[in-house]
């Protein structure tokens, strides 16, 4: 009796807990939609903050996330992406390959702060990049990398062996089948998890705190060697340190629903790419 019941019990507890997150889930995006659609309009996506920063828009706001998150994947992508294929592909079972792996999941659970701290470290006053966007970019880029590395691998797990050994089979070399089958088959996978990760660099505050975002840029220009605007920044300044927080908040909740349409719509491509991998993907018969 008890056997029966174990299933039963068990998809009951996944169910209830799903139902709650998803209910509390539903709430929070209600609230920030209910409060934060008001502030929303042409004038507020595309115009400069003014008097103080409790009128206008939030423009250099959405540039600087947008750079930011370009010079992102700049930075840590083909890395990532080129260390996976290594350690997948290349690299013998060693304890040493062990070891690394064991390092990159490691860093993948490092608070973004202590990125924030190394960033300042080492691109700020190291490299001597000073406060700006580059540095910023670049710690993101860092604090990326593992979580890249770690998706790419996975990836590239999921192509059967037999898909490399008929590649090499017909006389390619280790490299073109990697290059022209193990890499194209994994591409979707890859293309995923580089954007997902990408849609939680954008969301990060702590590590671009020390590096570079700024307050209030009256004219941002978009030089790399420049401080810059964020949302996730412009966000928490306007909720927590406003002299005016109560007539910026209608602001605050706009920038909210606005940096939570891009996150939506980073993850909502990767789904996309999902979809079409696994709708064009040949089926066994």
């Amino acid at each position: 009796m008890m056997k029966k019941l174990t299933p039963v019990i068990e998809w009951g507890t996944l169910l209830l807990s799903t139902g709650i997150v998803g209910f509390f889930l539903v709430v929070i995006l209600l609230d920030l939609t209910i409060k934060g659609l008001p502030a929303l309009s042409w004038e507020f996506i595309s115009t400069f903050p003014t008097e103080g920063m409790t009128k206008g828009g939030i423009l250099p706001a959405i540039i600087g996330t947008v750079l930011l998150t370009l010079i992102t994947a700049a930075a840590a992508a083909p890395f990532g992406i080129c260390c996976a294929i290594y350690l997948n592909e290349y690299a013998a079972e060693t304890w040493i390959t062990k070891l690394i792996r064991a390092s990159i999941r490691n860093l993948a659970g490092i608070p973004s702060i202590i990125y924030g701290l190394f960033g300042l470290a080492l691109f700020v006053q190291g490299l001597g990049m000073g406060t700006s966007l580059l540095s910023a970019g670049l710690t993101l880029g860092l604090l990326s990398l593992p979580y890249i590395i770690t998706t790419t691998e996975e990836a590239l797990r999921r192509i059967p062996n037999s898909t490399r050994e008929a590649a090499l089979a017909v006389g390619a070399t280790q490299f073109e089948s990697i290059r022209d089958v193990v890499l194209p088959s994994a591409l979707p996978g890859i293309l995923t998890g580089l954007v997902l990760t990408l849609s939680r660099a954008a969301g990060e505050t702590a590590p671009i705190l020390f590096t570079g975002v700024a307050f209030y840029i009256n004219n941002p220009t978009g030089y790399l060697n420049q401080e810059f605007m964020a949302l996730p920044y412009h966000l928490y300044m306007l909720s927590t340190q406003h002299h005016s927080i109560d007539e910026v908040r209608p602001l605050a909740y706009g920038t909210a629903l606005v940096l939570l349409c891009v996150v939506f719509f980073l993850n909502l491509t990767a789904f996309y790419i999902r979809y079409k991998h696994n709708k064009n993907a040949p089926r066994a018969h």
